[in-house]
């Protein structure tokens, strides 16, 4: 059976072992953040849909076929922003149904405006926003929303939402060195954190290859000063696990896990190994010629993103 919406479990840095739901087409986003991993956003919207079905999200949901022991959380994230998904809180609400695990939301909070999409969000146990930039021009530096969005909305609909949510909130600060790294920036955003009633702060930096070539990663003394500004811990420090999937063909199980979440070289090298892949390197060729695969180079790092074609 194709699972088109369920996914894992994958390694989060910040959620442990985490069982995916993917409710948004690929790249559909009211962002296009410079820093992505996933590239640039290809189909750029602010109006909520109910892209898929809900009643077959939570069929597949039921069917796949993973022990509650194996994941400590389902992250409802995939491949574009779910908040976008116009059944939201009935989704999380079904989903809660069939698990006893924490529910986790993670998204650019963007729409926290809409009461109605705070109400639906205030049913998930973990909601992670994102907080970036600290002024209207980082904001579209940064996050380069649709054209309804603006700075101000977003950053009251987050505190709004901060004080009505009785789970963990935990935001994100994803660094971007030049444009919110200098001190004037890291003090800016850290009152803005002030404002927001949260139990966690991630301060992250790209990472993977990003959205734009020319995006670089925040130094580590920035890292560290932005922690000690937004009383945060660095994503770095944070332990990883093992990626999974229950696709037996090695190369479709690839593709699955690396089309929501590119893989470098030694996170796909824990996978092969976990399933008993002695030859890692004649596997990693084969996806260098892989038309399904792009690798990329970032800063010496090997990443593999699977490609999928627009429908």
């Amino acid at each position: 059976m194709e699972f088109k919406y369920i996914y894992g479990p994958v390694p989060s840095r910040r959620l442990g072992s985490s069982l995916g739901i993917s409710p948004i087409p690929e790249k559909t986003c009211n962002y296009n953040c410079i820093y992505c991993q996933l590239g640039r956003t290809n189909r750029q919207s602010n109006k909520r849909q109910e892209f898929f079905p809900l009643a077959e999200i939570i069929r597949q949901f039921k069917d796949y076929q993973v022990e509650e022991s194996a994941y400590d959380v389902v992250s409802l994230v995939g491949e574009g922003e779910p908040i976008l998904y116009a059944r939201l809180g009935e989704l999380i609400s079904e989903v809660k149904k069939y698990t006893s695990k924490p529910v986790a939301v993670i998204t650019n909070g963007s729409l926290l405006y809409d009461p109605q999409v705070r109400r639906e969000l205030c049913n998930a146990d973990i909601v992670l926003p994102t907080l970036d930039a600290f002024d209207e021009e980082s904001y579209c530096k940064i996050n380069r929303p649709c054209r309804q969005l603006n700075y101000e909305q977003v950053v009251k609909g987050l505190i709004s939402f901060s004080h009505e949510f009785t789970g963990q909130l935990w935001l994100e600060v994803m660094l971007v060195d030049g444009i919110n790294t200098d001190e004037a920036a890291l003090l800016k955003l850290a009152e803005q954190i002030k404002a927001v009633r949260h139990d966690k702060v991630y301060v992250n930096t790209p990472v993977r290859p990003p959205a734009e070539a020319d995006v670089r990663a925040a130094s580590q003394q920035v890292i560290l000063k932005a922690c000690e500004l937004f009383n945060g811990i660095s994503i770095d420090m944070l332990a990883s696990g093992a990626f999974y999937s229950d696709i037996s063909d090695l190369r479709e199980a690839i593709l699955s896990i690396a089309s929501r979440h590119p893989m470098s070289r030694f996170e796909l090298a824990g996978f092969l190994q976990s399933r008993g892949v002695e030859d890692t390197q004649s596997v990693f060729a084969e996806l260098e010629r892989d038309p399904q695969i792009t690798v990329l180079n970032y800063k010496g790092i090997y990443t593999y993103r699977a490609k999928k074609q627009l429908k």
